[in-house]
Order: structure tokens, then sequence, then C-alpha cells
């Protein structure tokens, strides 16, 4: 029964009553039994309305207490049962449609963040969340290996806190902007400091993405075309002129200061062909064919020839792993490397006397190759593995331009750089880290 109905009863049996009440002196005259009766059926009606008004109002209060319990617990399995009244069951169907949304909502989101964390951990690009003070709350895996570090627990730090070129180009790169880096170890990275709405106010992220591989691409694709056409045009024109010169030189054999002349010319023409033809090569670089090597091994055959490489008066030592270093080389490629690297470090050192140690590492396998020759400047660091970039006089940039590209189709990991000790302690390491 409504409420509204209840208390409509209610109102006519109070107005009954009192006129009822008129004719009391009249009920009496005619008998007490009469009277009780009256009396008893005027008391017990309006305390079962007012049973019938308590449980009405009841029921949909005590539903409405359930349903607030419910939503303080977020327990939101549980649904209201009907009270068998039909505006406390309307209260209750509404409270359960209710529920029922926000268990599916709550399920989406759950979903959603559950798909938004695994897409994060499998991200190629570094990213990092910070809070409101710039301080690291989350970094997936991908970032961790753009810093260069294994500890997971980098929580609570900023990037500034954290050593690497990596995490010094995040720090200074401004706020609320995208720039491009290229790092002294070959790497070039895009760097975006974002941020989005958390309770009102602007949280910041990083995202880190790895451009190398198309950079050096595009680079490789456009020096190789400008070379391959200057090539042709060269060795063209060279082998023009070197006809020529050989037929001047039969007809003027006789002609001793001219001869010594076109034999000049001939020399010089063979100069620029070799100098055209080095440039040619590095596009040419043939693919890697990998195969099971075993570092410690390879390098020990490799010891006699790299001896005469450094010279009398620099001492070459190699270094061997505990236990045995397997990785997956081109053999070939891998000895022009090493030729390269130590030639490299044997002209770095000079004429002076000084020592080159090739380590092995076997955890992950690895090759240092490191040096006491004049180190490298933190301005020369940068331009590193950049082609056609030399610090030597009429050096032609070709040599770190052909290990990047070696070492890049074996997947390896690398870097050159100096350590920060004194003049006398420093040494110049060039680290290889196999995949």
């Amino acid at each position: 029964m409504r409420a509204g109905w209840i208390f409509g009863l209610l109102a006519v049996w109070i107005v009954g009553i009192g006129i009822l009440l008129l004719f009391v002196p009249e009920i009496i005259a005619r008998g007490t039994r009469v009277f009780y009766s009256v009396a008893a059926i005027a008391v017990i009606v309006p305390l079962f309305l007012l049973w019938r008004l308590f449980v009405s109002l009841l029921r949909p209060i005590s539903a409405v207490n359930n349903g607030m319990d419910l939503v303080r617990a977020q327990d939101f399995s549980s649904r209201l049962v009907p009270v068998g009244q039909k505006d406390a069951d309307r209260l209750v169907g509404m409270f359960n449609k209710i529920i029922e949304r926000l268990k599916e909502e709550r399920l989406h989101n759950i979903e959603q963040n559950h798909f938004l964390q695994l897409l994060i951990q499998a991200s190629p690009m570094g990213i990092a969340i910070q809070d409101y003070d710039g301080r690291i709350t989350m970094a997936n895996p991908s970032m961790l290996r753009f810093l260069d570090i294994s500890d997971t627990n980098i929580n609570g730090k900023s990037f500034t806190a954290i050593a690497g070129s990596t995490a010094k180009a995040i720090a200074e790169t401004p706020d609320g902007t995208t720039r491009s880096v290229r790092l002294g170890d070959t790497m070039v990275i895009r760097i975006a400091r974002l941020g989005f709405m958390e309770n009102g106010f602007r949280r910041p992220y990083v995202l880190v993405e790895s451009l190398t591989d198309e950079v050096l691409k595009a680079e490789k694709a456009a020096y190789g075309k400008v070379i391959r056409l200057i090539a042709h045009e060269v060795n063209n024109t060279m082998a023009g002129v070197n006809s020529m010169l050989e037929t001047l030189a039969i007809v003027l054999a006789d002609d001793t200061e001219l001869a010594e002349a076109i034999d000049s010319c001939h020399d010089r023409c063979g100069s620029m062909s070799r100098f055209i033809t080095s440039y040619a090569d590095v596009v040419r670089i043939p693919e890697a064919n990998l195969v099971p090597v075993e570092l410690n091994a390879r390098l020990k055959s490799m010891m006699p020839f790299l001896e005469g490489l450094a010279g009398n008066s620099i001492k070459l030592t190699l270094e061997e792993s505990e236990k045995p270093a397997p990785a997956r080389a081109d053999t070939v490629l891998l000895e022009q490397v090493l030729v390269n690297i130590v030639k490299n470090s044997r002209e770095s050192i000079g004429d002076r006397p000084g020592h080159i140690n090739i380590k092995v590492g076997d955890n992950p396998s690895s090759l240092e190759i490191a040096d006491n020759g004049a180190g490298i400047s933190d301005d020369t660091a940068s331009h590193l593995f950049s082609p056609f970039f030399s610090t030597k006089q009429g050096g032609q940039g070709l040599g770190l331009m052909m290990i990047s590209d070696i070492l890049r189709q074996h997947g390896c990991k690398f870097s050159l750089r100096t350590d920060s000790g004194g003049a006398q302690t420093a040494l110049t390491r060039f680290k290889i880290i196999f995949p």
C-alpha cells in the first residue's frame, strides 16, 4: 500500500472519528457493548494503518541505506532485493541498473588500464612518467635501455640525477617541446617532453624514440648516390686522361723532362682514382654473413697480425674472458672492424710508448679495446660516426663510418668514449656488445 493512500485513510478515519464522537452519548445510551466495540475499532484501525505506514517508509529507507553501503564499499557485484512495494521496487530497480552500469564501466576501465600497461611495457619507445616535481614515478623497459641502466628502482629520481648522455639530453630538452638529438655513440633519438591533466594539474611525461636506423639509412642512401655518381664520372675521366698520358709518354719518350712530368700526372691520376674508390668501397660493404663465433678463440688467432699492426713501441695485450663468449658474426667483417680500431688507437698514441688492451666479456658477449692515446674531447665525441667526419689532417672520415655500418649489420651496441680521469690515467674505450 502506498504511503499516500495510508495518509489519506488516516485523514478520513480521523474525520470519521470526529463525526462519530458527536453520537457517543447515543451510543452509550444504547449499551456498553456497542460502545466498547466502536472504541476498539477506533483504536485498532489507526494502529494498523500506522503500522502499514511505518513499514512503507522503513523498507524504502532500508533499501536506500543498503545501497549507500554498497556504493561506499565499492561492491558492484551485489544487488538490492525488491521489497514488494511499488515505489520502493522502482527505487531498487533504478539503483540496480546504476550499479550494473558502474560495474561495466569499472570493468572496462580495468581492462583498458591493463591493456595500456601491457602496451607501455612492450613499447619500443621509451616512456617515463614524472610527478609534479619532475621525479620519475614510472619508466618502462625501453626507457631503461635508452638510459643504459639496469636498475629498475629509479623511481623518485630526476633525469638530472641520472648519469649518461641520454638522461642529459632529456634534462636539457625544454618542457613542452620535441627535438632530435645525435648522441656521441651514433645514436639518434627524438625526445618529447609533454604533459597530461590529472586532478586538474599538468603532470609531465617523457617519450624517447630511436631514429638511428632511419637517419643512418637516409644518410647512407644520400651519400651513396652522390659517391657512385662522382666515382663514375671521375673514373671515366681518369681513364681517358690516363690513356692520353700513356700515348704522350710513348711519343715523347726521348724528352726526359716531359716524360717525368707525364709520369707525375699519371701518378696523380692514379691517386685520384684510388681516393674516390675508397669512398665507393664504403658504399659497397657486403651484407654480413653471420655464423657462430667464439670470441676468445677468434681474437687469439688474430693477435699476431694485430700486434704487427700496432707496431713495436705499443704493447698490445689480450684479456680473455673466464667463460666462453659465443657470438654470431661475419669473421671477415669483424676482422676489418678490429683492424680499423687498432689502427685508430695506434695513430692516437703516436710515436710515444703506449698500450692497447683488448678485453673479451662473456655476460653478455662483448669486446672492449682500450688505449692510452690522446683521447676524445667532448666536442669531438658529439660528432663521432658522422659521415666523413675526421679529426686527422687530410682524413677522409671513412673508418668509423665503415665500423658503424658493419656493427649495425651485426646488431651490436657500441660506444667510443674517453674516461673522465686525469691525462695520465684516462683511457679511450671502444666497447662492442653483441646481441
